[in-house]
């Protein structure tokens, strides 16, 4: 199937060929048209110039934020008092960390070949990744808050304890509130890394719609356009002198 292409003023037209030995459907074969598109695929100096390096600062955050967040989640994970059960059974940071490094990918490649196809893809993943940020931020509150460390210091005494092993309870208790501030800590640059990605992905979405509608909004000069008729230099005639 080919797709043919034509503009005039305020209208679009797509002339489709289908081809009859394909067993594609033909939505499929639509959809594969216009992804294999050279108005689609070629790379545009206009989407270039308007989306600038932002793509790519934004795109840096996002590998940042991803690379910390499988850090930060290690440590947590580590501990026996750092992780809920929902981080136990469902590993989230271990997967939303490496989404978030392929959000930034997407980003930085959306800048560097700003093809509308790609800044499209970019629109539509960093939407998704708008979901996934929230969902961060709603685990890492759920975990920070189940951070107690109810196992630590407990004592299994059936008698009354001697001065020596009270003094040793008290030590345990000092340290017990010294790691569960540790571990909140971690637990809380995480949320905050969470509500940054968030902010990432709504600017990455923002200057992707923008840079599209910029990109629409530029007027196409014609082929019948006088200007591009214009000659570079006019013609001088002197006359010679009586």
């Amino acid at each position: 199937m080919s797709v043919t292409m034509s503009r005039a003023d305020g209208v679009t037209v797509l002339a489709l060929t289908s081809d009859p030995q394909s067993r594609w459907p033909p939505l499929c074969q639509i959809l594969k048209s216009l992804c294999y598109s050279p108005v689609c695929c070629s790379v545009s100096q206009h989407l270039r110039a308007v989306q600038r390096t932002s793509l790519s600062v934004l795109g840096t955050i996002q590998i940042l934020v991803g690379l910390l967040t499988i850090g930060l989640s290690v440590i947590l994970r580590a501990s026996p008092a750092g992780s809920s059960w929902q981080m136990d059974c469902t590993a989230f940071p271990f997967w939303l960390g490496p989404l978030f490094i392929v959000f930034g990918i997407t980003c930085i490649l959306s800048e560097r070949f700003s093809s509308p196809c790609l800044v499209i893809f970019n629109v539509i993943l960093n939407l998704a990744g708008i979901g996934f940020a929230i969902a961060a931020i709603v685990l890492f509150s759920i975990n920070i808050a189940e951070i107690y460390g109810w196992y630590m210091c407990e004592d299994y005494y059936y008698t009354t304890p001697s001065p020596q092993e009270m003094h040793i309870k008290e030590k345990c208790l000092a340290v017990k509130q010294v790691v569960l501030m540790l571990l909140r800590s971690v637990n809380a640059v995480l949320i905050v890394l969470s509500a940054l990605e968030l902010c990432v992905t709504i600017s990455s979405v923002v200057l992707g719609i923008k840079a599209l509608k910029r990109t629409e909004k530029e007027p196409n000069k014609s082929c019948e356009d006088p200007e591009l008729y214009k000659p570079l230099m006019e013609e001088v005639v002197i006359k010679p002198a009586v």
